[in-house]
């Protein structure tokens, strides 16, 4: 054999060896290029729960996802939460986000948020679904959702808390052996970082033994600066010689804001304080009855007067009443008959 007849002999044998090797191994001829389009993988990187809006009853529950994406594309991705009461295992709400398609790697944040209601604590299961199935599971656990405050209650100004500055400070401006006239400043600061809008301030006088309100009076707390704290000021009349709470409220807009509470010992025998009453001391529920009766009626007769100051009860009975007459007469008729 000739050497032209061996150098075929031997690219014939290549062909077909390399026929061979083609069959069994087919993919040994893609393009290597190929090699870098993984399968499109998810992953979740991290859940971070933020408060939404806070209502009365409920509280929203917002849900920050971050997915991890890598590889090609992944098609018909979506994302469910549920909320799950922590002591009862009860389903509260569910949402499902639609997330479509995910490519480009790198990461993701996806957006959600479930509603549940301001008590107790709550798990939240977060599911990744690809085409239906779940990839993906975490779990995140919250808690005090009760501590959240509504939104309509979210202020930053209230009453103000010092160490020897009072917050309800009492002085008497005028005062008779009847009726005190009082006057009350309370102490309101703004905490926040701009200037606070207008607020209602209201005020109780309330009987200490009795929790009878003697007078009340409201003002209206203007625009306070951040930081800054303003005093208003205002007058009551009450009848002498009680001691009383004095009850203050910051309203907005018919909602609650703020309340606190001062004292006025006006009784010289007893005092009392904001977290204790001295009980034994003597009420007349007429002293702090409204009207002409209150005043002394139209006769002109004396507001203190006690019923039957001219020696006459109240139904017009001469004398100590019907129980002393009655005595009187049962003793008559036992010394009678003793003399009998």
């Amino acid at each position: 054999m000739d050497t032209r007849s061996a150098l075929l002999a031997a690219a014939a044998a290549v062909l077909v060896v390399s026929a061979v090797g083609v069959v069994a191994a087919p993919d040994a001829l893609d393009d290597p290029r190929e090699e870098n389009e993984r399968p499109g993988d998810l992953r979740v990187a991290g859940i971070v729960v933020s408060p939404g809006e806070v209502r009365g009853e409920t509280a929203e529950l917002r849900l920050g996802v971050d997915l991890r994406h890598r590889g090609s594309a992944v098609e018909n991705v979506t994302v469910r939460h549920r909320a799950i009461g922590a002591d009862s295992g009860l389903l509260v709400d569910e949402t499902t986000v639609d997330v479509g398609t995910v490519d480009g790697g790198g990461e993701r944040t996806i957006n959600g948020s479930v509603d549940v209601e301001r008590a107790g604590g709550y798990r939240i299961e977060t599911a990744v679904f690809v085409d239906g199935e779940r990839v993906e599971t975490e779990t995140t656990r919250v808690g005090g959702v009760a501590a959240l405050t509504p939104d309509y209650a979210d202020t930053r100004v209230g009453f103000t808390e010092g160490n020897v500055w009072p917050t309800v400070a009492v002085s008497v401006r005028e005062a008779d052996n009847t009726t005190a006239t009082l006057s009350v400043s309370v102490s309101v600061t703004n905490r926040g970082d701009t200037a606070s809008e207008p607020l209602d301030l209201r005020l109780l006088m309330r009987q200490a033994e009795s929790n009878v309100i003697a007078d009340e009076a409201a003002e209206t707390v203007g625009s306070v600066r951040p930081g800054r704290t303003d005093t208003v000021t205002m007058r009551v009349e009450v009848p002498a010689n009680y001691n009383y709470y004095v009850d203050a409220a910051l309203w907005s807009d018919d909602v609650l804001i703020d309340e606190t509470q001062g004292v006025a010992n006006l009784n010289p025998r007893e005092t009392i304080d904001a977290d204790e009453s001295v009980e034994e001391v003597e009420f007349s529920v007429e002293d702090f009855a409204g009207g002409d009766d209150a005043a002394g009626g139209a006769d002109g007769a004396d507001a203190g007067a006690p019923p039957g100051g001219d020696g006459s009860t109240e139904d017009g009975t001469p004398g100590f009443g019907p129980v002393v007459a009655l005595a009187a007469l049962l003793a008559a008729a036992l010394y009678a008959r003793r003399e009998a």
